[in-house]
């Protein structure tokens, strides 16, 4: 396929369009989370333990990736539990431990809900080239990286939420 003509823009206004694209999907998490009877914790959770498939989480790995305590993720996985979306099976290689997997049936209608999204993206992918899908690939991922370090700067306590010197 040939790549079409992009009409220019600067590094500001890529970065718009991704905070009105996060907005986005900040809302259509909670709306999500609501359709599914989740709060938008406990559908991040869920999320994580899908994209884990065949190598179930731990509680430990899930708390990690949620930024919570151990003790929260637990209650986050008892109301999965309760609302049927996950279950905890022991761990093959240490009867001690539990890992998490989701139901199936639960995963189906997470997918459901995800899909028509996801259709959407395909469309819109495919009006790109693969080195232009692989460089959007590239950017998402190291954007990744960005905002878990920005998040790790936001928790450390290092920023203030006051504008320095330069800022004001």
């Amino acid at each position: 396929m040939q790549g079409k003509t992009r009409p220019p823009a600067t590094a500001g206004e890529a970065i718009a369009r991704m905070d009105q694209y996060v907005a986005l999907g900040i809302v259509g998490q909670q709306e999500v989370a609501q359709l599914l009877g989740l709060n938008v914790t406990d559908l991040t959770c869920l999320g994580h333990i899908l994209g884990a498939g065949d190598a179930p989480l731990a509680a430990g790995d899930l708390a990690g990736l949620l930024d919570l305590t151990t003790g929260a993720v637990t209650g986050v996985l008892n109301r999965l539990e309760r609302a049927g979306y996950a279950r905890r099976v022991p761990d093959p290689a240490d009867r001690r431990r539990v890992r998490v997997v989701a139901d199936p049936t639960a995963a189906a209608r997470v997918v459901a809900v995800y899909q028509p999204m996801y259709d959407r993206l395909a469309t819109l992918f495919a009006d790109y080239t693969p080195d232009e899908v692989a460089v959007i690939a590239d950017w998402f991922g190291r954007a990744a990286v960005e905002i878990r370090a920005h998040c790790a700067q936001v928790r450390s306590g290092e920023l203030t939420g006051e504008p320095t010197a330069g800022e004001a």
